[in-house]
């Protein structure tokens, strides 16, 4: 999807805004599969509008160079920066505009069903790569469709997923194919909104390329089930799955 073509990036940061626990515990996970590594430059790849920059930036104390190919959504990146450590480039990860053996740690957050060429991307990770970083790939699958918290109340959400989201074998597989060796890789559960009112008005923003992609009419009746669940629903947290893997480059 082309996200300039959308206006999924005015409203991204609203619908991602999960809070700062929410950024710590993943700040916390990426950290636990680095420790006693010299982290001095980090690349963010398909880093949207920079929800995980300054985090990185921050966490290890790194310089980041967030990538992504949609002008629209590094604008947005641009105005919430902070960290004077992250600027912001675009690109695509077919075509990493960086140096061979220039980073020591990439992240690639929800953005690789988006690659058109997946070997390429994989190629151009080890390229850039130095020698024993580390490539974390935090990621949707098919596998996890079902415990997608949206997808009951959107269920023409479940086809477009199927399309659009690749296994986590066949993700896995593509880095391992280009050269790099898995270290890690388990399921991190996040809290996504303290109740189902709250998530009911985050997916009304609409900032999501799958739900963007629905009808009006498919969407309209999924927001009214969300919303009437919400209603009667106790009062509960919504989390979802997310797969994370770890590789090296040997």
């Amino acid at each position: 999807m082309n996200y300039d073509e959308t206006n999924i990036p005015e409203h991204y940061n609203c619908a991602r805004d999960h809070g700062p626990a929410f950024l710590a515990q993943w700040m916390n996970v990426v950290a636990s599969h680095v420790e006693g590594m010299r982290i001095g430059k980090v690349l963010d790849l398909g880093c949207g509008t920079g929800r995980f920059s300054q985090g990185l930036a921050e966490r290890f104390g790194a310089d980041v160079i967030g990538l992504d190919p949609s002008r629209k959504m590094l604008h947005q990146a641009m105005i919430n920066r902070s960290a004077g450590r992250v600027c912001y480039a675009i690109g695509t990860g077919e075509a990493i505009p960086l140096r061979d053996e220039s980073v020591d740690l990439i992240f690639i957050s929800m953005a690789f069903h988006h690659f058109n060429d997946p070997p390429a991307v994989a190629h151009e990770c080890q390229r850039v790569l130095r020698q024993d970083g580390r490539l974390c790939l935090r990621t949707g699958s098919a596998e996890k469709i079902a415990e997608y918290p949206y997808v009951p109340f959107f269920p023409k959400s479940c086809d477009l997923l199927a399309e659009r989201l690749p296994s986590l074998t066949f993700q896995r597989q593509t880095f391992e194919k280009g050269g790099f060796k898995t270290l890690a890789s388990e399921v991190v559960v996040q809290q996504i909104a303290t109740d189902y009112a709250a998530y009911a008005d985050k997916m009304a923003l609409k900032a999501d390329s799958i739900l963007i992609s629905l009808d009006d009419n498919d969407f309209d009746v999924g927001m009214q089930a969300l919303r009437s669940a919400a209603a009667m629903a106790p009062p509960r947290t919504v989390t979802e799955p997310i797969d994370f893997v770890v590789f090296n480059k040997g």
